[in-house]
């Protein structure tokens, strides 16, 4: 293990934190990962830059950026990670897309749904944001208006930005995607849980899942929450209308239909913006794969029909395949990253309606069942093919990168931590460029566990005067199989320093206090 103990010195850290042209604050490990290696990076940023400029005046604008963040697919579960048709779950489109680009073995989101869409699109954890539950129907929550999102940062430097899926940060207009930098959103506003409760409650067989939903009116009447709209159409300056048809209202098939639509707008929008003077962000936070079946792929071959998820997921597949063949077709793929990442693990309170992981832990874990994440990106000419880095990437990396590659750096905010790290380098020169070696695992406000090279430490409670950890070699021991104390006795001290310098940037930059008190147990993220 590699001695962490000498981390940026006071004066050091002192003089870069005062610095007012220092367009971001990283957390202090990252900090000090940062100056350890400012020599070798700032050359690899030249040759970036070179390259990038080159590409620039090929195309006449910055790089198209597309982000495509999917709902409880477990590592394992694609094909290319022994998943796919092997479980019926055929992912043929989006293993192509994986090994024409980039797979990332050791990529992280969030352990749950709406702290990883925070996560994604302001590039800090949820922790710090003061948002720090899953969002459910009727709460009042939702993201800050405080915060600054990709499409935010890179409306200011001209990008056309767009978003359509599963929004869930706020129910609220300020909460809304137009209301947060985007042009243009058709977006739903739940997780897939709502399309099932009317329908459970009209089942005369009381097999559906949430059978003791009372139904719409007496909800209504009792509490107050109209179920009445799933979705809306949205447009900045111009506020939002409801999403009209199926694919508006809540019910099994909404969701089938709901992505139907998206895949049709998100490729007809790539050819009406491919020649435009700007180039164009894309967030597609799509639906797949939640408790809905595709009735088009139920029976398609390879697909298990008893998961429900599993048709989903071929429909999607087929869907991303779809956007790539447009990028071609419109021959803008050499000036657009796409970057497809899951959510978080495998949810399997449905199951065998469910996704899967080969590791342990699933949805709501900091085990690396819960947030460690299948995720692949893509960029003809500029990323190589056949790629698969064991470097660890997180999603909240993505922000920042977008920052970097959209001119936007600027653009972040200095007056609050950024956890996501530039990872233009990785994705551009392979494995060995990346720009992470740590990563703080959070479960609602509370530090679960940390990762810091190859090893992990699970924060326990300590007694007797040791200390409270389960280390583990994540490397060696992916499953967290073999977690144990004594083992790893040497990277006590190491680790705690890693916190002291985590927990001392939270001194210097306060989380944003939470929307809601935390003092009951009933936390959706439990």
């Amino acid at each position: 293990m590699k001695p962490v103990v000498k981390l940026v010195s006071a004066a050091v850290l002192s003089a870069i934190i005062s610095n007012p042209a220092m367009a971001i604050e990283p957390d202090g490990p990252h900090l000090d990962y940062a100056q350890r290696n400012a020599e070798a990076w700032a050359a690899e940023d030249g040759e970036i830059n070179e390259r990038l400029a080159v590409l620039e005046e090929r195309f006449g604008k910055k790089p198209n950026i597309i982000y495509i963040l999917t709902d409880d697919i477990g590592w394992g579960e694609l094909g290319w990670q022994g998943g796919g048709r092997h479980r019926g779950t055929p992912t043929d489109e989006l293993d192509q897309m994986a090994f024409d680009g980039m797979r990332f073995w050791s990529a992280y989101a969030e352990p749950s749904c709406t702290p990883t869409r925070i996560a994604i699109n302001t590039g800090r954890h949820p922790v710090r944001t003061g948002l720090l539950s899953v969002l459910w129907p009727g709460m009042t929550d939702g993201l800050a208006a405080e915060e600054v999102t990709t499409a935010e940062i890179l409306s200011d430097q001209g990008y056309n930005t767009a978003m359509w899926g599963k929004w869930h940060l706020g129910d609220l207009p300020e909460h809304a995607p137009e209301n947060q930098g985007f042009d243009y959103a058709y977006y739903g506003l739940f997780n897939g849980a709502p399309d099932w409760w009317q329908a459970s409650f009209e089942d005369e067989s009381g097999t559906f899942p949430f059978a003791d939903f009372p139904g719409y009116e007496t909800y209504f009447e009792r509490t107050g929450i109209d179920m009445s709209v799933g979705g809306y159409v949205g447009r900045k300056g111009e506020g939002r209308t409801p999403i009209e048809g199926v694919a508006g209202i809540l019910s099994p098939e909404r969701q089938e239909a709901f992505e139907n639509e998206s895949i049709d707008q998100i490729t007809q929008y790539v050819t009406d913006h491919a020649g435009d003077d700007n180039p164009f962000f894309i967030y597609w936070a799509s639906y797949a794969v939640q408790l809905s079946a595709s009735k088009e792929f139920l029976n398609a071959p390879g697909v298990d029909k008893n998961n429900k998820q599993a048709s989903f997921m071929d429909m999607h597949s087929n869907q991303v395949g779809r956007l790539l063949d447009t990028l071609i077709s419109a021959d803008i793929a050499e000036n657009t990253l796409v970057v497809w990442i899951s959510d978080n693990g495998p949810m399997y309170a449905f199951w065998p309606t469910a996704g899967y992981t080969l590791l342990r832990g699933a949805k709501g874990d900091v085990l690396e069942g819960g947030v460690r994440v299948p995720a692949m990106a893509w960029w003809p000419g500029m990323i190589e093919p056949g790629q698969d880095p064991k470097d660890v990437i997180h999603v909240t990396d993505l922000f920042t990168t977008a920052a970097r590659l959209g001119g936007a750096m600027d653009g972040i905010p200095n007056d609050r931590i950024t956890d996501g790290i530039d990872q233009t380098s990785l994705f551009l020169n392979g494995e060995g460029h990346g720009r992470r070696n740590f990563v703080s695992y959070y479960s609602g406000p509370t530090l679960g566990a940390i990762r810091y090279e190859d090893f992990k430490v699970h924060i326990t409670e300590g007694s007797g005067g040791l200390p409270g950890m389960d280390f583990y070699n994540i490397r060696r021991d992916p499953g967290e199989k073999f977690g144990q104390l004594y083992p790893g006795l040497f990277a006590v001290a190491p680790m705690q320093f890693l916190l002291q310098s985590h927990n001392g940037r939270i001194a210097q930059f306060p989380h944003r206090p939470p929307m809601t008190a935390q003092e009951s147990t009933l936390t959706a993220h439990d």
